[in-house]
């Protein structure tokens, strides 16, 4: 009797929360935009959360990976900039 292949698993569908739009939330897939009804998400669902499209599920590790990506960025942006003028914060 022969063994089957086992096959190596399939990559998971991941998605990055972009904004609420009223009752919609617009995620970002492979750098385009598809939308969820909101109440299909996990509660507690932050924007810049990155999900797990078959589970819907927030995934920790790669959510705190895009936000130290986005940090990070931020700074390079910033790197030898004056700050804007005015009394504000962003």
């Amino acid at each position: 009797m022969r063994k089957k292949k086992q096959q190596p698993p399939r990559p998971r569908t991941m998605a990055s929360l972009d904004r609420f739009e009223d009752e919609l939330a617009v995620l970002i897939v492979d750098g385009r935009e598809q939308t969820r009804r909101r109440e299909e998400l996990p509660p507690g669902v932050r924007e810049g959360d990155v999900l797990d499209l078959e589970t819907l599920t927030v995934d920790p590790e790669a959510t705190e990976r895009l936000r130290a990506e986005v940090r990070q960025a931020r700074e390079q942006a910033m790197k030898n900039k004056a700050p804007p003028p005015g009394d504000f914060d962003l």
